[in-house]
């Protein structure tokens, strides 16, 4: 894996472009309401979760690890394209200020 990783940076370096391909099924993906991130010293976890009303089990969709420079890089990126986003079509609103209940309406789970 970091053979490829290095020869992208070449690549990059040399032409000044990165050539990136996506499988079809990749290019379809996976719809996640809820992130889950954890981390250790070496390496942080985000795990996409999908969510469904009356379901009462859910599964990660996909997992994601960063190495902690990659992920502030990553952190960065999300904030910039979320201050072009909100440029072009208004603030989003923050999910503290939206009352969304963890049943999305289905029945209330009970010990």
């Amino acid at each position: 894996m970091k053979p490829s990783l290095y020869i992208c940076k070449m690549e990059q370096q040399n032409n000044n472009q990165l050539n990136i391909e996506i499988s079809e099924e990749m290019a379809d993906g996976s719809y996640a309401n809820l992130a889950i991130i954890t981390h250790s010293h070496a390496e942080f976890v985000i795990d996409f979760v999908s969510v469904m009303p009356n379901t009462p089990k859910s599964k990660v969709k996909s997992r994601v690890i960063f190495t902690p420079m990659h992920a502030k890089r990553f952190m960065k990126a999300m904030v910039e394209n979320i201050q072009r986003y909100e440029a072009a079509n208004g603030v989003i609103q923050d999910l503290e200020q939206v009352e969304i209940p963890m049943n999305f309406g289905g029945p209330t789970a009970q010990a």
